[in-house]
């Protein structure tokens, strides 16, 4: 793996310098130092501390990393919606695991992932999944290839300027139209779930209401400002209005049709560091969302 930049100026600076100023992280140079890469300065091997002066091209060339043999590859459905060497954005179907977990290491979104790689004949097998969805969230999911893809876009993620906008099926009528849920979460005792309470981490989650339907549910868009797990579940279910489907929260599961929570990543906004172009994709509602609303429409017009 290699990347080239160019010194265009006589300013004097570093080789760490002038790669930090490119987005090169810490844990890069590491990694670096540890013989898994090298530096060249117009074609010529030098180290981080080198100065440079004079106008001249600074290739990074990284080592691939090393695959975890214990995450097989899967040859599972893998929905992809944008591809280049750096990046993959896949529109994830409800019921797969983002991850691999002690209950399941062979067949998650990074096996089937790493087995569309390798029918790809690529050198980087460990995928960096950077916007994870629950297991029955379905939606769009950014995947970075490598490790450099990923310590570039880090900043993005860490500041929460990647913008992940939801679908979000609530039980009951929304009454504010638009709102920002401030409210800490935390992991309740015993449980998978979290809770609202002062001694948990912030959490931010915007809404705005698309669509109601009586007293029976709310159609809501959502946009997440900060990213802890559950957030939009543990936040609306605090309000009164848990999802629809979403039984951990103390939604109904199989009201209108709907088995699963009623909750859909449907667009993704990012600026390619590589680029510094915007990047907007957008994901379709999936059937069993959409044959819900369907019926609730349909109960609303009676």
């Amino acid at each position: 793996m290699k990347f080239t930049w160019q010194k265009d100026d006589q300013g004097e600076e570093t080789v760490k310098t002038f790669l930090s100023r490119h987005g090169v992280s810490h844990r890069m140079f590491r990694t670096i130092k540890h013989d898994q890469g090298k530096v060249l300065v117009d074609h010529r091997s030098q180290r981080l501390g080198h100065l440079l002066i004079d106008p001249c091209a600074v290739t990074l060339i990284l080592a691939p990393e090393k695959p975890d043999p214990g995450v097989p590859p899967s040859d599972g459905q893998l929905n992809v919606l944008y591809e280049d060497t750096n990046w993959l954005v896949i529109d994830k179907q409800a019921g797969l695991n983002s991850v691999p977990g002690p209950n399941n290491r062979s067949d998650t979104l990074v096996n089937r992932v790493k087995g569309y790689l390798l029918s790809q004949n690529a050198k980087d097998l460990v995928p960096h999944v950077l916007t994870r969805l629950d297991r029955f969230t379905s939606g769009l999911t950014l995947v970075a290839k490598h490790r450099f893809a990923q310590g570039l876009i880090n900043k993005q993620m860490e500041d929460h300027s990647v913008v992940k906008k939801y679908v979000a099926l609530v039980e009951g009528h929304v009454e504010k139209q638009h709102d920002l849920i401030d409210l800490p979460l935390r992991q309740s005792a015993g449980s998978f779930a979290q809770e609202v309470n002062e001694a948990g981490k912030s959490a931010r989650t915007e809404y705005w209401v698309l669509e109601n339907f009586g007293s029976l549910a709310t159609l809501v868009e959502v946009q997440l400002h900060t990213g802890r797990t559950h957030q939009i579940r543990a936040h609306f279910s605090y309000l009164g209005h848990p999802l629809v489907g979403d039984e951990l929260y103390g939604g109904q599961c199989g009201e209108f049709g709907m088995k699963r929570q009623a909750l859909h990543a449907a667009k993704l906004v990012f600026v390619d560091p590589f680029t510094n172009k915007k990047l907007k994709y957008e994901s379709r509602l999936p059937k069993d969302l959409a044959d819900t609303l369907k019926y609730l429409r349909a109960e609303k017009s009676q």
